[in-house]
């Protein structure tokens, strides 16, 4: 049980503001049972670690170098998250556990990724097509958001102002809303900048927040933004809040690509170990 634990290293990444709390669990000193709790104890901030979620690296089948689980700040299981897969092959690949080449399983479905120094890329498993749209008026603000998986549920609304725009607010009541439940999306907000840019806020479920980043979500904006003929080619640049960029890549149709990659830098922070006073109230 956690409360057994004498202590456990942790690695803090961050990919553009998404902040992860990162465990090398090959040997297993975090059981499978007590993940949730325990990453909803290292999230808390001035308590824990803090962090956007947290993730485990293990062992995983042969056809595979490693296989992660990705939880969130509330402790829910997230079956993808783009950024923290990028940041999991780097600390993969930097602790040998992978070659700069590699592949893991995620709860979505294999991930190929690459790494070179601080820049890391990801082809995405699992992109659904465009599940239809659902006009949603919250408090006099009515805007249309396009559903759409990549990996995780989101969904996308194309507006004309994002700096204004309480995204906390309005992500809270459409991520609750009738029309994406019962389980909840992640919000997206987008502006078109550009004959390839985007700028993108998300509001994260399982965070319950606003994320400086969201891998997943600059992925569906960017794919539904060159499936409406918003953007062009097939190389999205998407400025986030954390203030770097992330491209997304794409093959064939955008409503239905062949494959999809999402890059960008990642940013190691610091190196520690977990007493066992973190589980006590």
């Amino acid at each position: 049980m956690a409360q057994a634990m004498e202590k456990f290293s942790f690695h803090k990444y961050s990919g553009h503001g998404n902040d992860f709390v990162i465990i090398d669990n090959w040997n297993g000193p975090v059981p499978e049972a007590e993940q949730s709790r325990v990453s909803r104890l290292l999230s808390r901030l001035k308590f824990g670690v803090g962090a956007d979620g947290v993730v485990f690296i293990g062992a995983g089948p042969d056809e595979v170098d490693f296989a992660v689980r990705f939880f969130n700040s509330d402790g829910s299981e997230a079956d993808m998250c783009g950024n923290a897969s990028r940041c999991a092959a780097h600390l993969a690949h930097f602790l040998n556990i992978a070659p700069a080449t590699m592949t893991f399983k995620t709860k979505a479905g294999v991930v190929e990724s690459t790494v070179k120094e601080r820049q890391v890329s990801v082809l995405l498993p699992k992109i659904s097509r465009p599940e239809g749209a659902a006009l949603v008026d919250f408090d006099g603000f009515s805007q249309t958001y396009y559903r759409i998986n990549t990996g995780v549920s989101h969904a996308v609304a194309f507006v004309e102002s994002l700096d204004d725009l309480n995204v906390a607010k309005y992500g809270r009541a459409v991520r609750n809303h009738s029309s994406f439940s019962p389980e909840g999306a992640n919000v997206d907000f987008v502006k078109v900048v550009g004959d390839n840019a985007l700028n993108v806020r998300t509001y994260e479920r399982g965070v319950e927040a606003e994320t400086l980043a969201c891998g997943t979500g600059v992925t569906a904006a960017a794919l539904l933004a060159a499936s409406q003929g918003l953007v062009k080619g097939t190389s999205v640049v998407c400025h986030t809040r954390g203030g770097e960029d992330l491209i997304v890549r794409f093959e064939g149709p955008p409503e239905a690509p062949t494959k999809v990659f999402l890059e960008g830098a990642v940013r190691y922070v610091f190196s520690g170990q977990i007493g066992p006073d973190i589980f006590k109230k």
